[in-house]
């Protein structure tokens, strides 16, 4: 067995072997080997890549050429010879789409703040709570996520139906503020809250909805803010159930006005691809800033495993 005196000197040496590798050079087989792999990288991103670049070039193009260059494919589908707004004209001057914009806005806020304040009380009482059926309650909520929502949707529906509230935005909201896989994470996340912070808060009298919002959620925000963002792209991205539930033009989602112009007597190519980049932009931009949170509440989730 290592003694204490002699692991700290195991310990700086193998720091100091480490610190070497690092900055040990590379060799030219290692260097033709490195640029290699990253040219391969390169290729396959501009190859996965091509569809999002091409619809971003195709919704600055005029209807009648966005097809043009792509059988057989040249350059040209990229960088079109002339550019032109009113895709994007059309896309922000109709009426119907501002409304399911809004609407989408609405949706997303609602799901967000009260998917985060459902998830994470079950996660709670999962986490802190003992209770009977407990461990066959959370093999439930484990299972749940593993089903697609294709297979529940029919029965779904008639629960929706049953009840009145299609064509309501109850509907869009009540059915999917509680998932299998964000109760699961926020318990995850929660058992690393130490037992003894919230023993001492209960020796003082805290209650445990106390606890809960002035203890255990601040310490969460890595986890708040990754469930935060599944729900909103959830929502954000969702067409399928809005589209089945809500029918209706004041309650429409923008996934759903978008595939609307293909209702007119031609297809709006140009305008459903506008459509397509627009909603593509905050998505983007959530995902740069966040990206970094969503890592850190998955690591501290998967410490547990």
């Amino acid at each position: 067995m290592t003694t204490p005196e002699i692991q700290p000197t195991i310990l700086a040496r193998r720091a100091v072997t480490l610190r070497s590798r690092r900055r040990a050079p590379l060799t030219a087989g290692q260097r033709w080997g490195r640029s290699g792999l990253y040219l391969i990288l390169l290729l396959w991103s501009l190859f996965t890549l091509m569809p999002l670049l091409w619809s971003l070039a195709a919704s600055f193009t005029p209807q009648n050429q966005i097809f043009a260059n792509l059988t057989p494919f040249t350059w040209r589908a990229l960088f079109p010879e002339e550019l032109t707004l009113d895709a994007y004209r059309t896309l922000l001057t109709n009426s119907n789409f501002l409304r399911a914009l809004s609407n989408t806005f609405f949706l997303c806020f609602v799901n967000v703040v009260g998917g985060l304040a459902v998830n994470s009380l079950a996660g709670f009482a999962f986490t802190f709570f003992e209770f009977p059926g407990k461990r066959f309650l959370m093999a439930l909520v484990f299972v749940s996520f593993l089903v697609p929502f294709d297979a529940i949707v029919i029965p779904l529906y008639s629960i929706v139906s049953g009840i009145g509230l299609t064509n309501s935005f109850q509907a869009l909201i009540l059915p999917v503020l509680a998932s299998g896989g964000l109760v699961f994470m926020f318990r995850q996340f929660f058992h690393d809250t130490p037992r003894t912070l919230i023993e001492a808060a209960r020796i003082d009298g805290l209650s445990w909805f106390g606890i809960y919002a002035r203890i255990v959620l601040p310490l969460s925000v890595p986890v708040l803010i990754s469930a935060g963002l599944f729900l909103f792209l959830a929502q954000w991205e969702s067409y399928f159930w809005p589209l089945l539930v809500a029918n209706r033009p004041e309650y429409q989602v923008v996934q759903v006005a978008i595939a609307n112009f293909n209702t007119q007597y031609i297809t709006r190519w140009d305008v459903q691809l506008a459509g397509s980049v627009f909603t593509l932009i905050l998505p983007t931009i959530l995902l740069a800033f966040l990206q970094r949170y969503y890592v850190a509440s998955q690591a501290a989730s998967g410490s547990k495993e």
